[in-house]
């Protein structure tokens, strides 16, 4: 069958076709891209059931739903846009045009869409899990210091194959990269997820930037990004280096303690307590089982990603190298006695700079609802 295009200038298939066509460099995922009628979104979600809301926000609402997939039934989240949201269309159009053709065991995948009147609808496959802001913030699920680190490497694969892998003459900026838009499957497996704030930019030509409005989430921000209006891959790495210390420390982007005047950021936080001492900024249920030498190296990885300078950040190729090196060397440790680990020894063999000496570490900007300080950091890049 012939292949038509939607009102948004997406190819899709019939139902009964295969999927859309995507980048050799891409994996292919399990469920093709397709339209669906209204009825069939109706009868999965037994005719918008409040009883089957997962998730609501300002586009609207996540319900929980069952499609059928050719002979099987397939769990499915259903996201469907707010009538009254005009923010949302545009995002809706967005998240369409970039999920469409993405196809990575670590991006989330959009089974297809549903647009009938005023009826914006996109379906989703089901991540059991939900996001990892929720089991670090509300749910309070207990979570190991290797399974941290391998959420955060399944995250940071997401993001090294938006940037670098999509197609061979642009890349994929996510702009909002955080804890709420990582999605856990059964399995743990991690995903990135939320692509309606997202740019595409180009690879083949000499700037290595895009203009774009001031949008994300605040505490995850870049403030190079805030200031200039220059959107870089390098914006999403900041962001990453947030999540890095969200996820040792157990505490949000942007939180508000008893006795504090207004909003603290995670990063100033993480400044002053660092230098008072290290131990206390780590979440207290994995104090215990983190290697020292990891941590340290984890620390110096975050700090990286945070650096002031967009170009002296790391590529996520080489945050995904470090992430799986560390784990490598947290796995040694738990089987190891005593001793330097292998990786440790190789670390030691690398050229930083000594403790004492500064680099440009993230002076912070109010946006972050934080305090101006510099950061002294030991570069971690492992080529």
């Amino acid at each position: 069958m012939a292949s038509f295009v939607t009102s948004y200038g997406i190819e899709s298939e019939p139902a009964t076709s295969s999927s859309v066509p995507v980048t050799s460099s891409s994996v292919q995922g399990p469920h093709p891209f397709r339209l669906i009628e209204l009825s069939e979104i109706r009868k999965a979600t037994e005719n918008f059931d409040e009883s089957l809301v997962i998730g609501k926000g300002g586009f609207g609402k996540v319900y929980k739903g069952n499609m059928i997939n050719g002979e099987s039934l397939l769990v499915v989240a259903i996201k469907r846009l707010a009538s009254e949201s005009r923010q949302g269309a545009a995002e809706f159009e967005a998240e369409v045009k970039m999920l469409s053709t993405l196809r990575h065991r670590n991006i989330v995948s959009l089974i297809g869409c549903c647009i009938h009147e005023q009826e914006k609808i996109l379906v989703y496959e089901y991540m059991s899990k939900g996001s990892l802001s929720d089991h670090l913030h509300k749910r309070g699920t207990s979570l190991s210091w290797l399974r941290r680190l391998n959420i955060c490497l399944d995250a940071g694969r997401g993001l090294s194959y938006l940037h670098n892998n999509v197609a061979v003459d642009y890349g994929v900026i996510h702009r909002d990269f955080k804890s709420e838009n990582i999605l856990l499957h059964e399995s743990w497996t991690a995903k990135v997820s939320d692509f309606g704030l997202s740019k595409a930019c180009p690879t083949n030509q000499l700037s290595d930037y895009v203009n774009a409005s001031c949008k994300g989430t605040f505490g995850y921000m870049d403030p190079s990004f805030y200031y200039s209006g220059k959107l870089t891959r390098k914006s999403d790495v900041f962001a990453f280096g947030v999540l890095l210390l969200e996820v040792l420390c157990r505490r949000r982007a942007v939180s508000k303690n008893l006795g504090e005047q207004e909003p603290q950021g995670l990063v100033a936080w993480f400044q002053t307590k660092k230098e008072e001492n290290l131990d206390y900024i780590v979440d207290s249920e994995i104090r215990s089982e983190i290697h020292r030498k990891c941590l340290e190296q984890f620390i110096r990885l975050a700090e990286n990603c945070l650096h002031d300078k967009p170009e002296e950040r790391p590529n996520m190729d080489m945050v995904v190298t470090t992430l799986e090196l560390l784990i490598f060397s947290q796995e040694k440790a738990n089987t190891q006695a005593g001793g330097k680990t292998i990786f440790s020894r190789l670390v030691d063999r690398l050229p930083f700079p000594s403790r004492g000496e500064k680099s440009g570490i993230s002076s912070i900007v109010h946006m972050h609802y934080t305090h101006t300080r510099t950061y002294v950091c030991i570069p971690l890049y492992i080529y």
